[in-house]
């Protein structure tokens, strides 16, 4: 009989039966459990379910999975037969794609998502795409190491020109919006009276690179703070313009786009006065969420801010963890009183010693 091994290779294995009628049995059986649709290759389950998958998602993140099969899934594993993929094997895939943690989410999901279909359809019994532990940033790119400190955050506004860059930059870095969203904001949506934006809106791009609008990342409509630091902005963004008009609207008033403000203000040499060359422009979304938390404010009420699906998301911008070891130590130095430690570093052993 032929079974597969933990690489999905088929290997040869014998088997003795008693009489020939147990083994004409048994391979009966194994000829009735085989799924005629077992032996299509990836890339054809692909080719066969796209279309579903691309409408259940956001365009932004069809677009990444688009982009995910064409670079990395389908030259590592698409020739493979679904019934022969194993988590090993995608283990393997992953470990040679150069890049991001982020980008290798997205084309393990992309995966899972294709795998869980074919289960669904009966053609394998399991996916092992959810066996696998998804990659985790490592701390020199978590949010709080790269946001902005204050003084940046001054300087990178000054190096705007007053106008319609300057308020867009001051809105995402003092409301922690995300791109989209502020470009969807309209005038109707500042409520001045209670010092709060309200976001119920995103300009995506789709899969052509056109301007889509949508409800939020979250799905949920919420509030973000006017502060002191960011009214004057609005009160410019907002001068001459009737309820429906965009607040932060581009240079000829239509939509802003992130990647033509990048070429506006000359990200780069920003990058390069901040002395950050990895700046991005998402960082000053990292920078709002980081700032709250050493500000004191609670993880729930950052969450809400942000718009996160959940707490954990949110914690990842607190420091709290940060000197974790100097404060229990200093606990314990309190507990003990000074000189504990050299007093009983220097006294002489006791009797029956």
């Amino acid at each position: 009989v032929l079974v597969p091994d933990l690489y999905g290779n088929w290997a040869e294995r014998a088997r003795t039966f008693r009489t020939l009628s147990e083994a004409k049995k048994e391979l009966a059986k194994a000829v009735a459990g085989k799924n005629p649709n077992g032996a299509m290759t990836l890339a054809q389950w692909h080719e066969r379910h796209w279309s579903a998958i691309e409408a259940s998602v956001r365009p932004g993140t069809a677009r990444a999975y688009a982009v995910a099969w064409r670079r990395r899934v389908r030259p590592t594993l698409g020739h493979l037969k679904l019934e022969a993929i194993t988590s090993p094997l995608i283990e393997t895939a992953m470990v040679g794609w150069e890049c991001s943690p982020s980008t290798k989410v997205d084309a393990l999901a992309l995966i899972s998502r294709l795998l869980d279909a074919a289960r669904r359809a009966r053609i394998i019994d399991y996916n092992p795409a959810r066996e696998i532990k998804r990659p985790t940033q490592d701390a020199s790119t978590s949010p709080t190491s790269r946001a902005l400190t204050m003084p940046q955050v001054t300087r990178m506004l000054e190096l705007i020109p007053a106008g319609v860059y300057r308020r867009y930059a001051a809105a995402l870095v003092f409301t922690g919006m995300r791109a989209g969203e502020a470009t969807a904001i309209r005038v109707r949506d500042v409520d001045l009276a209670q010092g709060v934006l309200r976001v119920s809106r995103s300009f995506s791009p789709g899969l052509n690179g056109e301007l889509i609008e949508q409800s939020p990342k979250s799905h949920k409509e919420r509030q973000v703070p006017i502060v002191q630091a960011f009214l004057p902005y609005v009160d410019e963004a907002m001068t001459g313009k009737g309820p429906d008009d965009l607040l932060f609207s581009g240079p000829s008033g239509g939509r802003l786009v992130a990647a033509n403000f990048r070429r506006a203000v000359d990200w780069a040499t920003i990058r390069t006065a901040l002395a950050r060359p990895d700046l991005r422009v998402h960082d000053l979304r990292h920078t709002f969420a980081t700032i709250l938390f050493d500000a004191g404010a609670s993880a729930p009420d950052v969450q809400a801010v942000l718009g996160h699906s959940s707490l954990q998301v949110t914690e990842r911008y607190s420091r709290a963890r940060e000197g974790v070891a100097r404060r229990a130590g200093a606990v314990f130095d309190r507990l003990t009183g000074d000189g504990y430690g050299t007093d009983m570093a220097q006294r002489p052993a006791g009797p029956g010693l």
